[in-house]
């Protein structure tokens, strides 16, 4: 079998030797070479041909996202940014997202975990392989997403300084809303293996309601796919949208801020006993778990530490779990590329309450583990490309 190849980037040579040190734990992996900065990067990845590349962002000569931007357009290939856990170490990673990286990791939280005891190490080097693994598709959808960016429109009034990305001008996706028939879950799944390109004999579920609140969830491959659906949401959607994303504490406010300068919402980091609004994009905050507690007629966000035996807080299980109590079948749930299982229990009590759930399908997915939890166990209500999601979006909030 052959091995699957990693150059690595960084300026510290102490940093390379801590990574290098990781990938030789793992015997599928080969260390092909190490760069010091951006120009060296792009020369090594010609000549190497690298599966995946792991790229530090702050680096002499050419930084990690000049080198990112570069590598994209002449050689592309799957890249995991290494970013510091700052402000601007933030804002950078989101930046790189956009560019076309894969996902990134605290520079730090590998630094503190060579040897593996915290899990930090190991999530890594299966982020390596699974990348590495599945490079061909993982270029076709960064370039996908590089390219797939809003229509551009007059009037831009927040723009995002050197990373600024224009404002949609209009709804690209829904010309022709899907009419609902019969179908339910089990009809949904059945699309799974039968891609349908022709959307109108796409089935969905009857339940026709409108609903009052959106909850999506996501992780892996997040950032970059939520930059192709929330810039497409009308500002006059008419609920509110609530996100838990599998990120750190200091980079959920950077996602916010990308977003909110990209889209028609406002979006906003969660903060304790915010009023939830409608046509406001909230993004939970990292770290702590985002949930919501009903306060005569308005909603209210709690943040809060517990349960703090999860593996991911902020939860997609968590934050969905708590809306269900409160809006019961008025809640849609939206489900997106992501490692692992979480919100396949949080979206099964959202069915069970009668409410709808959506799922990203696989093939527009940078990781297809949370959707295919919640596909696999037959709560899907419907199962779309990356592409749709927004216009399904405003299909059941406005009808």
């Amino acid at each position: 079998m052959n091995k699957i190849k990693v150059l690595v980037v960084d300026d510290s040579f102490v940093m390379r030797r801590i990574i290098e040190s990781i990938i030789k734990q793992d015997s599928e992996l080969e260390l092909v070479g190490t760069a010091r900065n951006g120009e060296e990067a792009v020369k090594l990845t010609k000549e190497l041909s690298p599966d995946v590349i792991t790229m530090d962002i702050e680096m002499p000569k050419m930084s990690g996202l000049e080198a990112l931007d570069i590598i994209m357009k002449e050689k592309p290939t799957p890249v995991i940014m290494v970013s510091s856990l700052t402000q601007d170490g933030a804002e950078a990673t989101i930046k790189a997202l956009s560019l076309g990286a894969v996902d990134f990791v605290p520079k730090q939280m590998l630094n503190d975990d060579i040897s593996g005891t915290n899990g930090i190490a190991t999530d890594f080097l299966k982020r390596l392989k699974r990348f590495g693994n599945n490079k061909a598709t993982l270029v076709r959808l960064m370039m996908t997403a590089r390219t797939a960016r809003p229509a551009s429109s007059t009037g831009v009034t927040k723009p995002l300084n050197s990373t600024s990305v224009a404002k949609p001008s209009s709804l690209t996706k829904l010309t022709n809303p899907i009419k609902p028939v019969i179908g339910g879950g089990s009809g949904a799944t059945a699309l799974k293996d039968s891609p349908v390109t022709d959307s109108s004999k796409r089935v969905v579920v009857a339940n026709s309601a409108r609903k009052k609140i959106v909850a999506i969830g996501v992780s892996t491959g997040g950032p970059q796919s939520l930059q192709r659906v929330i810039p497409f949401l009308p500002e006059n959607l008419g609920v509110p949208v609530v996100i838990t994303q599998h990120m750190p504490a200091e980079f959920t406010a950077s996602l916010a801020k990308h977003l909110d300068a990209s889209s028609k919402l406002k979006v906003v980091e969660c903060a304790d006993k915010m009023k939830l609004e409608p046509n406001v994009v909230y993004i939970a905050r990292g770290g702590i778990h985002l949930k919501f507690v009903k306060v005569s007629n308005n909603v209210y966000i709690e943040l809060s530490p517990e349960p703090s035996t999860l593996f991911n807080i902020p939860s997609v299980d968590v934050m969905v779990s708590s809306l269900v109590g409160i809006y019961g079948a008025s809640c849609m749930g939206v489900i997106m590329t992501g490692m692992g299982s979480d919100g396949a229990k949080g979206l099964k009590e959202l069915k069970a309450s009668n409410g709808l759930v959506l799922a990203q399908d696989e093939a527009s997915c940078v990781v297809y583990g949370m959707p295919r939890s919640v596909v696999k166990d037959g709560i899907a209500d419907e199962i779309v490309p990356l592409d749709e999601i927004a216009s399904r979006i405003v299909f059941h909030c406005k009808g």
